[in-house]
């Protein structure tokens, strides 16, 4: 059981700082989508489902939608300018 807790913790590390040192804002933003996987992952292995569900939905799914359609929006108006 430690071993499956320390892979998704080398998990959210690697996918926290891959999030971090990308150069595209869409490879980041799904790198963070990533991270927040892996936190649900994690609270689903310490036991509290409840907090496991709440992260799935807002830190994985949400969060990341919310900026992919930012990233999107703000790109189509960076190109019109040019």
């Amino acid at each position: 059981m430690y071993i499956l807790n320390y892979l998704v913790l080398a998990g959210i590390v690697i996918s926290a700082v891959c999030a971090a040192m990308f150069r595209n804002i869409l490879s980041s933003v799904i790198a963070l989508g990533i991270t927040g996987a892996f936190m649900a992952l994690e609270f689903i292995l310490l036991q509290a489902p409840d907090v496991a569900i709440a992260e799935a939905s807002v830190g994985a799914v949400l969060t990341t939608a919310i900026f992919i359609v930012a990233v999107f929006r703000t790109v189509d108006k960076e190109d019109e300018g040019k």
